[in-house]
């Protein structure tokens, strides 16, 4: 009886550098992301499309053409759901590829505030948050304490 008992397995394979699992907060941040880079996505394509949603501001120092804003949303809003999802993958890269196009997405949506101001206001939030969350996870897991 005691020859059938089988001994625990210690062939584990070795951790990957470039791979940590995921905590809440990391989870939280990755949704976040998609979700801000499909809104980006379609500011874009109404900016693009000269949607008459938004407001025309004059003599905005940041000022560029409707169309520009657009583009630039849209490519922001594609590399987003880009880290978001490699976040989700539990890529560590992705992390930090993830705090810098948060942070991008503030700044882009604090400069897009004259063009529609309360939905700019909540995606810099979105955004913010996202950095906060990413950082915060990072921090724990280096920590031990997850």
């Amino acid at each position: 009886m005691a020859s059938d008992v089988v001994p625990p397995r210690t062939d584990r394979p070795a951790p990957r550098p470039w791979h940590a699992p995921a905590s809440g907060t990391t989870v939280l941040a990755a949704a976040l992301m998609i979700f801000g880079g499909a809104m980006a996505l379609f500011e874009g394509i109404a900016a693009v499309a000269k949607d008459d949603l938004f407001l025309v501001t004059r003599h905005y120092v940041f000022e560029f053409s409707l169309t520009g804003w657009g583009w630039v949303h849209l490519v922001l809003g594609a590399v987003m759901i880009f880290a978001g999802c490699a976040v989700l993958g539990g890529a560590l890269w992705g992390r930090f590829f993830g705090v810098l196009v948060a942070g991008l997405g503030a700044i882009a949506n604090f400069l897009w505030v004259p063009y529609y101001p309360l939905w700019a206001l909540t995606l810099v939030a979105v955004n913010l948050f996202v950095v906060w969350a990413l950082c915060a996870g990072m921090h724990r897991e280096a920590a031990g304490d997850e």
